[in-house]
């Protein structure tokens, strides 16, 4: 069955932290939806990269989804000050549906009060207001999966595929893209 993954984009996104988990997702015949945050469907990256999202998440808030992608770069200061952004991550979540974040992002589960409790990783550099990061690549805690930053990306994104689908179509995922140890 074909899932819907709903990402968050804001200028300032991590490049890396957003297109790796898209395409690993997209192999996996995900249909995967880029919800700009702001006013403008083009969205620019931390170094410049811009990706054209195909909606605007306030047109696509009563549409179904599986999972929720919060990529991180300094767009995760944005993001955690847009309560629209806030009360989809509350929604997603106590809606028991996969919830992601990756590098800084992990501080906008924290602004929506989602983090409370539960296991997770995330950047460094978000040490002093998380102070409970693990050191793992990727955490998974019920329906939060967290990654510490852009080289975790490509693991980030198989976590999710496999929570969704299985483990073994983000192994043949892995071995597709050449991943080491896959």
């Amino acid at each position: 069955m074909k899932k819907r993954v709903l990402v968050l984009m804001e200028n300032g996104f991590e490049e890396i932290e957003a297109i790796s988990p898209i395409d690993i997702l997209r192999r996996a015949e995900a249909e995967v939806v880029l919800a700009a945050t702001g006013t403008d469907l083009l969205v620019e990256g931390k170094t410049g990269v811009r990706l054209q999202a195909d909606t605007f998440l306030a047109d696509c808030r009563n549409e179904p989804f599986d999972a929720l992608i919060v990529p991180g770069g300094p767009a995760a200061k944005s993001l955690r000050k847009n309560p629209a952004v806030l009360e989809v991550v509350r929604e997603f979540y106590e809606k028991n549906l996969l919830v992601a974040a990756i590098c800084a992002a992990p501080t906008v589960l924290n602004e929506a009060a989602i983090l409370s409790g539960k296991r997770y990783t995330a950047h460094f550099s978000v040490a002093e207001e998380l102070q409970e990061i693990l050191p793992d690549p990727v955490v998974q805690d019920g329906n939060l999966i967290t990654s510490r930053g852009a080289g975790t990306a490509v693991a980030f994104g198989l976590s999710i595929v496999a929570d969704l689908y299985d483990e073994e179509t983000a192994n043949e995922i892995a071995t597709s893209i050449c991943l080491p140890n896959a």
